[in-house]
Order: C-alpha cells, then sequence, then structure tokens
C-alpha cells in the first residue's frame, strides 16, 4: 500500500512544482482583447489601441494581421499598445459605429483617442512601431526613460 501511496503523492509533485512556478512569474498584460465590448474612453492617456476590424474571423487579412502582432508582441507592449479585435459586424458594437469600418480595417488610435492611422490592409509590427515611435508623447516617453 505504501509504495502505490507514494507513487500516486509523486505524480502530484510536477503539478504542484509547475503551478507555483507560474504563480511566481508577474503577469503580462493582454495584447489581443475583444473588442466588441471595449470602450476607446478607458485607455485614453495609458494605452495605444490598435483596432483590427473583419466582417468574419476568417477572413485571412484578419488572421495574417494577428499573426504579425503576436509574434513581435515585446515590441509593441513596450510602446503601451492593446489590440482589439471586431468580427462582428451585427449588431454594430460601439467601436464598430465610432470608427465605421468598411470590411477589413486597422485603425491605430493614440492616447489621446484620437485615430492616427486608418489602413485597408495588414500592416507589420515595424510599421506600426516606426509609425507610434513619430508621436509627440512617444518621443516624450522615450526620453522620461532615458532621464530615469
Amino acid at each position: 500500500m505504501k509504495p502505490i501511496l507514494a507513487l500516486v503523492l509523486s505524480s502530484f509533485l510536477p503539478l504542484a512544482l509547475v503551478s507555483s512556478a507560474l504563480a511566481a512569474e508577474p503577469e503580462t498584460p493582454a495584447l489581443v482583447q475583444p473588442g466588441e465590448e471595449a470602450d476607446l474612453a478607458s485607455f485614453l492617456w495609458h494605452k495605444r489601441p490598435i483596432v483590427v476590424f473583419a466582417d468574419s474571423p476568417e477572413d485571412p487579412r484578419f488572421k495574417e494581421q494577428l499573426a504579425r502582432l503576436t509574434s513581435e508582441a515585446e515590441a509593441l507592449l513596450e510602446r503601451d499598445v492593446v489590440v482589439l479585435t471586431d468580427t462582428t459586424p451585427n449588431p454594430a458594437s460601439a467601436l464598430r459605429k465610432q470608427l465605421r469600418p468598411r470590411g477589413f480595417m486597422l485603425v491605430l488610435v493614440g492616447k489621446d483617442g484620437g485615430v492616427k492611422l486608418r489602413k485597408p490592409h495588414p500592416w507589420t509590427v515595424r510599421e506600426l512601431s516606426r509609425s507610434i515611435d513619430k508621436f509627440q508623447d512617444r518621443l516624450q516617453e522615450v526620453e522620461d526613460r532615458r532621464e530615469n
């Protein structure tokens, strides 16, 4: 009986170690979030939303855009970016009513809440990063980090 009990208990030990290791790691903010319920005002002055619209989650441009964004998530998180997705045209979400996409569309919104960029085709993280790095508030953020 004792060898069986030891075997059963030893099988749970790796699970306990894995769960404690996961709990010890700091949580990274989620880059991609559903946009159907999102409110752009909630991101004002602390995040730069990139809103990716499509009429279906199966749209090849939508899939390509998400793959591009998630493959280089660190560069976007460094720039305080959050990606909001909306693939349900009916009923129209608050984001759709506000930004009025037609089919696939990528919209970059600044921390000030203004639309900075609209593109009807997928963009790379490099292109997005270069655009963001030209914003006045981003230049100030970089300068503030250098001083600290």
